[in-house]
């Protein structure tokens, strides 16, 4: 049986993609480095592993958050175990930054510790601008992450207790796998890959700022 009109509309729109990234965290970290450091001592590590994308491309060009979907699982064995299920999942590609000429990308995923069943939300952030030196790559996969505790709106961030800092990255390998993975109609797929390339023209032609997360 041929897919309804509508839904036939919603597949050429549609545009997926698999990312993984792995780091180090740890409890009560006062900043992300030595969330990472101490993580890496202690073996604690944090990671995740998502498909992310939106059904309706035209609707998450014109956004300017550039809003997709994100689900998938955290791997966060401090918390119960691996392959922790993210009940809900948001990522913002190239959303507008706090400062002029910076533009930044959001995740922030729902779910549970296991065992205890505590609601737990992973917020991160890559502060994407033209910093001095070669950056690009640094800006683009290495995330500043933090575990709030419960399932935590964005506007709600500094109102709730932290549980830990750290950071997370994608690894030239994870990163290779993941070019193999992006899913849709190829006009669609191009078309997301020309936003993505020239947003980071544009970002990368300003001025070297300062930045980086504390």
């Amino acid at each position: 049986m041929a897919a309804p009109p509508a839904e036939r509309r919603d597949a050429g729109r549609s545009v997926h993609f698999t990312e993984e990234m792995a780091g180090f965290f740890c409890l009560g970290a006062p900043d992300y480095a030595a969330g990472f450091h101490n993580g890496r001592e202690a073996g604690t590590p944090l990671g995740f592993h998502l498909t992310i994308g939106t059904h309706d491309l035209d609707a998450f060009l014109a956004d300017p958050e550039h809003r997709c979907d994100a689900m998938g699982y955290v791997d966060a064995p401090v918390f119960g175990g691996g392959h922790l299920p993210v009940v809900e999942g948001w990522f913002n590609l190239f959303a507008p930054g706090q400062r002029p000429g910076r533009t930044v990308m959001r995740y922030r995923l729902w779910f549970f510790a296991g065992g205890t069943g505590e609601p737990l939300t992973l917020v991160g952030l890559k502060d994407v601008g033209n910093d001095p030196g070669l950056d690009a790559w640094r800006d683009t996969t290495c995330l500043f992450t933090r575990i709030l505790e419960g399932h935590v709106e964005a506007d709600e961030d500094e109102n709730v207790p932290e549980r830990a800092r750290g950071l997370v990255m994608i690894e030239p390998a994870m990163f290779a796998r993941q070019l193999t993975t992006f899913r849709g109609r190829p006009s669609a797929v191009a078309r997301f890959g020309w936003m993505f390339a020239r947003s980071l023209a544009t970002v990368y032609w300003r001025r070297p700022r300062p930045h980086g997360p504390s």
